[in-house]
C-alpha cells in the first residue's frame, strides 16, 4: 500500500469513527415502572404512549408490538374486533416511534427488549387471572422473539408472529451489508424513504393512503435506524430456536417486504408448540389487508383454543421458500424500512 492509499484509508477510518450510528437507548433506573391510562412509565422515566381496547367480559389479554415506522395505531382494526370477542388489547408506541420524545432515533435492541419485559410485567400485574399473549408485527415480531429467547423471558401464554421481521445480517446479501454499514458510519442522519421502489406492503389502498397521511407514521428512516433494525432482525432470527412458548406464525404469500427464506428458517426452527398459516392473497401488512378479517378470525380462534383447526384453512406444515425466490427485488434494508 503506497502513502496516498494509506492516507485515504486513514481519513476514511477517522470519518467513519466520527459518524457512528446515533442510538437513543434507555437510561439508568430512577423510578418504578408504572401502567397509566394512556402511558407506560419505564424505570428510566421514559413514557411509552399507550392505547387500550377493553373487552366487556375479557377472557384473554393481548399486548401488541408494532412494526417499523408505525405505532400503536397499527392494532386499531384487529383490537377493536377482538374486544367484541372477549379479548382486551394493549398496544404502545415503542421508543423512537409514534409520539415518543425520541421519535426517529433508534433505541437499540436491548432497550426495546427491556421495555417489552416491563410492559408484560405491568399488564400481567393488572390482569393476573387471564391468559396473556403477545402479537408482534414485522419488527415487533423480532422484538417479541428476542424478548422470549432471553434467559429471563417474561411469563406469557403464547406468541403470535405476523410477517416476522427476521431479515438480519445472516440472511442479508453481502453487498447490502457493506452498503448499509458504510452508510450508517458515514452519514447516519441521511433518511431513506423507499419511494422509488415498486413495492406494495398491502392491497388495501384506502388504508395505505391513510397510513401515508398519518403524521405519526415515520416516512423517512435514518440510515442508522435501518442499521439498528437489521441488528434487531438478526436477534429475532437467532432467537427462533430458543422460543418455547406456544407460537402462531402468520405470513402472506405476496409479502414483498420480508422474503420467505428467513421466515422459513423461523418456521422450521421454533421448537415450541407452533402453528403456521400461509395466506395466498396476504401481503406484508396482513392485519390490515383487504382479507384481514380472515387472519383476525384465525388469531382469535387460536387464542381461544390452540388445538382447534384454524377457520381459514390456511394452515401449513411446511413452506417452500424457493417458490417465491424470483419475486424478490430491491435493496433489503430499504424495503424493510418502508413498512413494518
Amino acid at each position: 500500500m503506497n502513502f496516498f492509499s494509506a492516507f485515504i484509508l486513514m481519513v476514511a477510518v477517522m470519518a467513519m469513527s466520527s459518524c457512528a450510528p446515533q442510538f437513543k437507548t434507555a437510561g439508568g433506573p430512577i423510578t418504578q415502572a408504572m401502567l397509566g391510562n394512556d402511558g407506560l412509565t419505564m424505570p428510566d422515566g421514559f413514557t411509552l404512549p399507550l392505547r387500550k381496547w377493553q373487552a366487556g367480559n375479557a377472557n384473554a389479554v393481548v399486548i401488541g408490538v408494532h412494526g417499523m415506522g408505525d405505532y400503536s395505531n397499527a392494532f386499531d382494526g384487529i383490537a377493536g374486533w377482538l374486544s367484541q370477542k372477549g379479548v382486551t388489547t394493549y398496544a404502545f408506541d415503542q421508543r423512537g416511534f409514534g409520539t415518543t420524545t425520541t421519535r426517529g432515533y433508534w433505541p437499540g435492541t436491548q432497550t426495546m427488549v427491556g421495555d417489552l419485559k416491563h410492559v408484560v410485567s405491568l399488564v400481567r400485574e393488572k390482569h393476573p387471572n387471564q391468559p396473556l399473549y403477545i402479537i408482534g408485527l414485522s419488527m415487533g415480531a423480532a422484538v417479541a422473539m428476542a424478548t422470549m429467547a432471553d434467559e429471563d423471558a417474561p411469563q406469557i401464554d403464547g406468541l403470535i408472529l405476523a410477517a416476522p421481521g427476521v431479515w438480519g445480517w445472516t440472511a442479508l446479501n453481502p453487498l447490502y451489508k457493506a452498503t448499509l454499514w458504510i452508510g450508517a458510519h458515514t452519514m447516519p442522519w441521511k433518511k431513506l424513504t423507499g419511494g422509488r421502489l415498486k413495492i406494495w406492503p398491502s392491497d388495501n389502498i384506502e388504508m395505505l393512503r391513510a397510513y401515508s397521511a398519518d403524521p405519526n407514521v415515520i416516512k423517512g428512516t435514518r440510515i442508522d435506524a435501518v442499521y439498528g433494525l437489521v441488528s434487531l432482525m438478526e436477534a429475532g432470527y437467532q432467537a427462533a430456536p430458543k422460543i418455547q412458548v406456544p407460537t402462531l406464525i402468520v405470513y402472506g404469500n405476496k409479502d414483498e417486504i420480508i422474503p420467505p427464506e428467513p421466515v422459513n428458517y423461523v418456521i422450521e426452527t421454533v421448537p415450541g408448540p407452533k402453528r403456521v398459516a400461509l395466506y395466498e392473497d396476504g401481503y406484508h401488512m396482513l392485519l390490515r389487508d383487504l382479507q384481514r378479517e380472515i387472519v383476525w378470525a384465525d388469531i382469535q380462534s387460536w387464542l381461544s383454543d390452540r388445538a382447534k383447526p384454524l377457520p381459514s384453512g390456511a394452515e401449513i406444515t411446511e413452506f417452500n421458500a424457493e417458490a417465491r425466490k424470483d419475486q424478490l427485488t430491491g435493496p433489503s434494508a430499504i424495503r424493510v424500512g418502508e413498512a413494518g
